[in-house]
């Protein structure tokens, strides 16, 4: 996992994966959002949601630790042995919308991001043990809130960026 130094960089990190992973989605008509194809797992809907559910819980981990709420990771309704279920809610929650509706909300929740990081300190975000949810959120790892970031937003982008291009190069 790649190293940051300092918000701008991580920003700037975002920026590039989220701009060529949310570009892949322009030319994917509306009527086929929910297509499976036997090549990839997720359909674009799915893909996106997927995006927005991730992005979603971690701003809400956030959220809940500075108003003094005990933060269940990954979830209030799902354990961590439990991803599969939680990615099913993902779908059943997000799935069901507009590529539109969930640009949208993407947009809002990576910006959203961007101002999470920027609210918080540089030992905040890149020192270990600033955060009660991310000390919970692993059993024997210790991780920086920055690490958390880039697992939910730059990771992601890019490897589902691939997905898609995949999905795109079967179903288009």
């Amino acid at each position: 996992m790649k190293t940051y130094t300092s918000k701008e960089e991580l920003k700037s990190e975002i920026a590039k994966s989220y701009a060529r992973y949310i570009a892949e989605f322009a030319d994917i008509p509306e009527n086929m959002k929910t297509l499976r194809i036997d090549e990839v797992e997720r359909t674009p809907a799915e893909n996106l949601g997927y995006q927005v559910g991730w992005t979603t819980l971690i701003l809400k981990w956030e959220y809940d630790e500075r108003k003094g709420i005990k933060v269940k990771t990954p979830s209030d309704n799902f354990k961590w042995n439990e991803l599969g279920a939680l990615y099913k809610w993902f779908n059943d929650t997000y799935a069901n919308m507009s590529l539109c509706e969930l640009r949208t909300m993407l947009d809002y929740n990576v910006n959203r991001i961007y101002e999470m990081i920027d609210s918080m300190t540089d030992d905040e975000l890149f020192l270990p043990h600033r955060r009660k949810w991310a000390d919970t959120a692993t059993k024997l790892a210790v991780w920086e809130v920055y690490k958390f970031i880039h697992l939910n937003t730059v990771a992601p982008f890019n490897t589902f960026r691939t997905k898609i291009r995949r999905w795109k190069k079967f179903a288009l």
